[in-house]
Parts: structure tokens; sequence; C-alpha cells
């Protein structure tokens, strides 16, 4: 009983770790991948931070003695690892180079409504929590709050077009993320170790990723123009950031939270994430945080609450009066049950004394 309780307890906590991975790192990154990009190009940061990332993966699995090689495995991985990471990642990093970053991070939240749109088999839990569907609206309009100037600028006459095809390629980026995100929660499970083959599968992903990443940016001319020397250190240590803490860290994180947490709850990183950049670039960047921002903040942070609420078990704050309640009638009943007990004894006593004279 001491050792399921104490297995219990540490689950949970590595579900409270991961989600912070996800939640904090993953908002860090885009302080990062602004910072590397100062010296590399966007697809060859892609490249070097995944092909780096799967390669260091993979590593330690053969360090552990896993299983590399298996076909199933790696096809899965590749199809995930091409969705989530180079299609979507892809698409952010593209538009970026003529979107404000506001609506770019707008766009992306939208992944968590599309969540509970797409995951049939949970479509009868999700649709009938009221918490769950209202949060999810509510991170939205939230994360619309969080960069409601940046998008009022991002609208005027001379960029909407732009900004049109990129909020429509956005859109394309956001499905991918959560096709691949659904496909790996409910098509790449192995019979075999979860750990092992979340690990194994999870390197394959990155790497795949970064092959392709390589090819585009080969074909862009990003290699052949990248100089090494003219890269700042800053930028060495952003991209050394990136592949530790926002590749092996943060997304194995993610992919591992997919297999044991409902993906709505899952997907609220995409309202938290952009919570954090906001932060990091108050603090970082002296940008100036908005009252709006403030609203949009604590209208995020309360749709998470709203997601998680069975999660969090807040249900039960509202079935406490009706407990109490059960409580003082069972009470009461109990009282009654032992106040008539003398009565009956006394009773019998009476009935059975001519009997014994």
């Amino acid at each position: 009983m001491h050792t399921t309780a104490t297995a219990t307890r540490h689950f949970q906590l590595k579900v409270i770790l991961a989600f912070l991975m996800i939640y904090i790192v993953w908002g860090s990154t885009f302080f990062f991948i602004h910072k590397a990009l100062a010296g590399f190009g966007p697809f060859l940061l892609g490249a070097i931070r995944f092909t780096l990332a799967g390669l260091l993966m993979l590593t330690w699995c053969r360090i552990k003695g896993y299983r590399l090689f298996n076909l199933q495995t790696i096809m899965q991985a590749g199809i995930m690892g091409f969705l989530l990471l180079y299609i979507d990642n892809g698409i952010i990093i593209w538009v970026e180079q003529f979107m404000p970053s506001g609506l770019v991070a707008i766009m992306s939240a939208s992944a968590a409504i599309w969540f509970i749109l797409l995951d049939k088999p949970k479509w009868k839990e999700n649709f009938s929590s009221l918490p769950t569907v209202a949060g999810l609206f509510m991170g939205f309009f939230g994360v619309v709050l969080l960069f409601g100037d940046r998008l009022a600028q991002a609208m005027n006459a001379s960029q909407r077009e732009d900004n049109i095809i990129g909020m429509l390629l956005l859109l394309s980026g956001t499905l991918a993320w959560t096709i691949g995100s659904l496909y790996s929660k409910y098509s790449g499970k192995q019979k075999t170790d979860k750990a092992q083959s979340s690990m194994v599968s999870t390197a394959w992903q990155m790497l795949v990723a970064g092959l392709a990443f390589t090819v585009t940016a080969a074909f862009r001319g990003e290699i052949s123009d990248f100089d090494a020397a003219a890269v700042p250190f800053a930028a060495w240590w952003a991209i050394g950031y990136l592949i530790l803490f926002g590749s092996i860290v943060a997304y194995s994180s993610y992919i591992w939270l997919l297999q044991v947490r409902p993906a709505t709850e899952v997907s609220t990183h995409t309202y938290v994430n952009p919570i954090v950049a906001v932060l990091l670039g108050a603090v970082f960047a002296n940008e100036t945080v908005t009252s709006s921002q403030l609203i949009g903040l604590t209208v995020i942070l309360f749709s998470v609450l709203l997601v998680n609420w069975k999660a969090y078990g807040l249900s039960r704050l509202f079935t406490v009066g009706n407990r109490y309640k059960r409580l003082r009638q069972r009470a009461r009943i109990r009282a009654r049950v032992r106040a008539s007990v003398p009565k009956l004894v006394m009773g019998n006593r009476q009935a059975r004394s001519p009997d014994t004279i």
C-alpha cells in the first residue's frame, strides 16, 4: 500500500515537472530563437537544433540499451517528426520573417481548439465538460487580448495581404501539429516498454525533422552562405539552449504527456507559452506590459484552470456543502437510532415480565 502511494506521488510529480517544461521552457524558446537567428538562417537553425538533439538522444538510448532500429518505430516517428517539428515549426520560422510575433502567437494558440475538435475518441468527454470547452475558447480570447495591439497594427492596409497568407499558413501548421500530436497519442504506441519506446521515438522524430530542415536549408543556400566565424557568442549559447532544453527536455516531456494526460490538457501550453514570452521580453528586452496584456494574462490563467478542472478536482469545492449536509443527516439518523434502542429494550423487558413470575 505504501509502495503504491509512493509510486502515485512520484508519477504526479513527473506530470507536474513535464507541464512546467512545456509551459516555461517552450515559452522561453521564442526569446532564444530570436537570439539564435542573429547568427543562423531560419532553416539552418532548425537543421542544427533537431539533428543534434536527435543524435544526442539516440546516443543516450544506445547507452541505456534500448532497441534503436525498429522499422515500425522509425516510420511512425518519421510521420510525427515531419508533422510536428518540420511543418509546424518550419511555417512559424517562415512567416516570422514578415509577420508580427504577436499575430503568430495568436494563430499558434488556435491549436488548443483544434485538439477538442479533432480528438474524436474524447468527443463525448470533452463536449460534455463545460469547463473544458469554455476554458479552451476563453484561452484563445485571452491570447487575442495579450497581443491585441499588435493584431491591430498587423491588419493595416499595407500588410494585410501578406498577413492573410501568413495566417492561412499558420492555420495549416496548427492543423499539422494537432494531427501529429493525436497520431502520437493514439497510433504511436509500442507494445514494448513505454519509457523506452517514447524516448527512442522522440529521438527519431527530431532526427527526421532535422534532416528535412537540412535539405530545405541547402536548397535555400543557407548552408553554403553560413560563416561560423561570424556567428556571435550569444547565438551559439542560444542554439545550445534550444537543443538541450527546447528539444531534448521540453519536446520529450510533451510526447510523454500525450501518452498519460488528455490532449486537451496538454494543449494548454499554447496559451501559457505567449505569457512566458511576454514576461521575458519585459524583463530582458525592456518591453512594456500594458493593462490589456495583464487582463489577457489573467484570462489565460483562468482558462487553463478551467481546462484542468477535473485534473485539479475543483468540482469538490462545490460539493463540500452537500457533503456536510449528508453528514449531518447521517448523524441525526444515528442519534435517532441510539435514542430508540433503550426504549425497545425496556419494552421487551416489560413484555417478558409476566412469564418470569
